[in-house]
């Protein structure tokens, strides 16, 4: 058994009400170790322990968190292969992916803010006529929260609490209760690298009572989250009488719209991957692919056979290609949308069905799924299912394709494929989305903001807009 502990003030202990809750391996269902279920008296004491730390990190010269942070990184690679596979027994993803992707993305994170806190400057102007300059601080807000989900846990995790001590701020973080393995290794890496103690503060619980406490805390100043829409609304309505600095990168439905001019291989491979990466687990995922008519008979030929042809297996085997759900629940959920597609005339294309992995039986496997819907209103075409569930319908008009790209309630990201510069152009601009990518999915610089709008989310992270986050602007006047 693999029990974890919470990591406060530099040490792992166990909840004060000593209460826990199973944690499992999706790979095979079963239980393999136990996590606190933590209480408002555990958040307490990562926020004091925050609160004690704050005052000398914040003055830390910029030289010296960036250090640290890149120590962090280093510490991240060294140590890939033993993360990697934490995540996968956690998450259910592929070792492959895990190693290839989140954990040095996690190691990225680190190091692109710790040398990003060293370039970060503000503003002055001079007021010619008034004998005066104005000048901007950047100041660190204080204690901060940083809330991540279960479907990139340490990728999130790190995008979050990187850029909060970074700026100088003390974390009490959270994530979530469903894989929280790798964010209790972190806590040793961070002890390694020379971390202060009470920088970084992480609670193990559920978001109704853990989370709950987290957001309800008086003295947390700012919330960074990422997570289900509807708790990002909760979130909100919250925090807003507490005035809290608020950052919420919630759900999407993301629009992948292709064009016949486009390089067709190129599109046909890169479509796969971004309808089932990390088991379409992910909130950039390509879940609704419009295709254009003359085109759309081929593709559907060609996108099914690729699909069909994904090994679905045990995350640990080389040759997997779609690992497990995250959990029972989770896999239960995909599968009422595939049966509400049935209900909407969808035609399932492939896929539909659960798997049964030999040696595995209890594992949360499930086929990838493709679903011909008949019209762009259905739910299954509507709704986040987040799930290696994708639907695919013909457009004849790039007008007919906006409208329905944009007639969602979400505004995260889109993928367009074109080789047309002036429908590139014409179709970024009205597409309504946080990200757009063009001939190419999930190709990130992070320098660059991230995040959605509509339902979707508030605010940005990436960047210097993650640090102008998690600082306080302050202006000041000087008459000379």
């Amino acid at each position: 058994m693999e029990n974890i502990k919470n990591y406060i003030n530099g040490t792992f202990s166990s909840p004060v009400n000593n209460n826990w809750m199973d944690n499992y391996n999706p790979s095979n269902g079963e239980v393999y170790g136990k996590i606190p279920e933590s209480s408002k008296e555990d958040v307490d004491l990562a926020y004091k322990a925050a609160k004690s730390a704050f005052k000398q990190w914040s003055q830390t010269t910029l030289e010296e968190r960036s250090r640290i942070l890149i120590k962090i990184s280093e510490l991240l690679e060294a140590n890939l292969q033993r993360f990697a596979e934490a995540e996968s027994k956690d998450n259910g993803k592929p070792v492959s992916l895990a190693k290839a992707v989140d954990i040095p993305r996690a190691a990225s994170n680190f190091r692109f803010f710790g040398n990003a806190i060293t370039q970060f400057a503000s503003e002055s102007h001079e007021s010619i006529g008034q004998q005066a300059v104005n000048y901007t601080l950047r100041q660190p807000i204080g204690v901060v929260a940083c809330i991540s989900p279960w479907n990139l846990p340490l990728y999130l995790f790190t995008w979050k609490i990187a850029p909060a001590i970074a700026a100088g701020n003390c974390v009490v973080a959270k994530p979530s209760e469903v894989t929280p393995m790798t964010a209790y290794l972190l806590g040793e890496i961070c002890n390694e690298a020379g971390l202060p103690k009470g920088v970084l503060n992480i609670i193990h619980g559920l978001g109704g009572t853990t989370g709950q406490a987290i957001i309800e805390h008086q003295d947390i100043k700012a919330i960074s989250f990422t997570g289900g829409t509807a708790t990002g609304a909760h979130i909100a309505r919250v925090a807003a009488p507490m005035f809290k600095k608020l950052s919420l990168e919630l759900g999407g439905k993301n629009p992948n719209i292709i064009f016949a001019d486009c390089d067709y291989q190129e599109m046909l491979n890169t479509t796969v991957r971004s309808s089932f990466a990390n088991q379409g687990q992910i909130c950039l995922c390509g879940s609704r692919i419009f295709v254009e008519e003359k085109i759309y008979q081929q593709f559907k030929t060609d996108f099914v056979t690729k699909v069909k042809a994904l090994k679905v297996g045990h995350p640990a085997k080389q040759a997997t290609n779609i690992g497990a759900l995250v959990s029972k629940p989770h896999l239960e959920k995909v599968k009422e949308y595939i049966e509400i597609a049935k209900t909407e005339n969808g035609t399932i294309l492939c896929g539909g069905n659960e798997v049964k992995v030999e040696g595995y039986e209890n594992g949360y496997y499930l086929e990838p799924t493709v679903i011909e819907v008949p019209n762009d209103e259905c739910r299954v075409n509507q709704e986040e299912i987040f799930g290696p569930v994708v639907t695919i319908m013909p457009f004849k008009t790039e007008d007919e394709v906006l409208l329905m790209a944009n007639k969602v309630k979400y505004g995260l990201s889109a993928t367009l494929w074109t080789n047309n510069l002036k429908r590139t152009m014409r179709m970024s601009n009205q597409l309504q989305a946080g990200i757009v990518w063009v001939n190419t999915w999930m190709m990130r610089d992070l320098r660059t903001p991230f995040g959605g709008i509509k339902a979707s989310g508030v605010g940005r992270e990436g960047g210097f807009e993650a640090l102008r986050f998690f600082t306080e602007a302050k202006n000041v006047c000087i008459k000379y």
